[in-house]
Parts: C-alpha cells; sequence; structure tokens
C-alpha cells in the first residue's frame, strides 16, 4: 500500500505544472500630426484680369445671356496663390445695340458675377463696355456723294474675343486656409541695369 501510494505520488510530481501565459504587447499607433493651417485674407476689389472663353459679339448676344470666362493670371497673396489661373466664373450681358445707319457700331456692356473655386462661389464686381469700330467716315463720304445713300452705310459688331483681357474685382473680403508650409511662388527680380555716363563730343573750335 505504501508503494502505491508513493507510485502516485512520484507520478504527480513528474507532471510540470502550467507556466501562464505572457501577456499580450499592445502596440499603440501615432497618429500622424495635423498638418498646421494658416488664414490668408484676399481683401475686397482685389483685382483679377479675366477673359470669356468663348467670343462674345453683338451680333449674336442679347440682353441677360450668361457667358463663362476664367482668370487670365494666378492671384496671391504672401507668395500663395489662393485663387490659380484658369478658375472659371460667369459673367451677363448687360447692355446691347447692333449697327446702325450712317456707320454706327455695335456696342455692348458685361458684367462679372462669380467664380467657381473647389465648389466656394466667390462673388466679382466689375464692368466692361466693347464698342465696334465706327463707320462715320464712309457714311459722311456717302452723303456727299450720293445724298441718302449714307443711310445705308454702316458700322462694325462689337465683339469681345477669347483671349481679350478684362479687369473684375472681388466683391468681399476672402478667407482661405492654406497649409502652413504651402509651396511659396518667387517672383523674379530685375537686375540692377548701369547706364554709362554719356561721352562728352569734343566742340570743334573754329579757326583763327
Amino acid at each position: 500500500m505504501i508503494t502505491l501510494l508513493m507510485a502516485v505520488t512520484a507520478t504527480v510530481a513528474a507532471v510540470p505544472a502550467e507556466v501562464p501565459a505572457a501577456p499580450a504587447t499592445v502596440v499603440q499607433e501615432t497618429a500622424p500630426a495635423a498638418p498646421e493651417f494658416q488664414a490668408l485674407v484676399l481683401p475686397p476689389n482685389t483685382e483679377l484680369v479675366v477673359t470669356p472663353n468663348d467670343s462674345l459679339t453683338t451680333k449674336s448676344a442679347k440682353v441677360g445671356d450668361k457667358f463663362k470666362l476664367s482668370t487670365v493670371f494666378d492671384v496671391m497673396q504672401n507668395g500663395v496663390v489662393l485663387i490659380p489661373r484658369g478658375t472659371m466664373g460667369e459673367g451677363t450681358v448687360m447692355y446691347r445695340t447692333g449697327t446702325g445707319a450712317f456707320g454706327k457700331s455695335g456696342k455692348m456692356e458685361v458684367a462679372f458675377n462669380t467664380l467657381t473655386l473647389n465648389g466656394r462661389q466667390i462673388p466679382l464686381t466689375g464692368k466692361h463696355r466693347q464698342e465696334g469700330e465706327g463707320n462715320t467716315g464712309a457714311a459722311v463720304g456717302a452723303v456727299v456723294a450720293v445724298g441718302v445713300l449714307g443711310a445705308f452705310v454702316k458700322g462694325h459688331s462689337a465683339a469681345i474675343p477669347n483671349g481679350q483681357q478684362m479687369r473684375a474685382y472681388t466683391a468681399e473680403p476672402l478667407t482661405f486656409n492654406v497649409p502652413a508650409n504651402a509651396a511659396r511662388v518667387t517672383t523674379g527680380t530685375l537686375a540692377a541695369v548701369t547706364v554709362a555716363s554719356p561721352v562728352a563730343t569734343p566742340v570743334a573750335q573754329p579757326a583763327k
């Protein structure tokens, strides 16, 4: 009996005890730092150069017609481009007259409404008036030559072609939040120009 108990005890002692599992290591991911921003304010009445996307002419334009336009140059503040060139917008034909008798030219006036930048509507102000080339000289000549036939001489239509530069203006202050590390546009500087002093030309003395 004693021998049997000793054998059982030896068997139990031979079974290794369970080793507790090591706690899992939790790895915390560091979130990337949020970019820092700075606010740049474009003041009201900032000038923008715009051009119509398609040519406008008094032959086809009507009062109230809308037309597409685009900025010609970048608009910058502190070296940061806030409104890039090619930003599209809209204008309206406000006034229009066709050509008339006696060399009267066509006239047209357009107003600038808005720009659209990344879904943001930027209100604009400003107008541009365009007149066609008159033909009054030919009309006067026709009147002198053949009388009333001068009434059939007409002027030229007014036209604003794509590429013609017009000036619009921002209607209100505009705030832009840009990254603090946004690229700056460095404008070129003119090199100093040295102007040589003129050399005095000797004056010939009259012979004595």
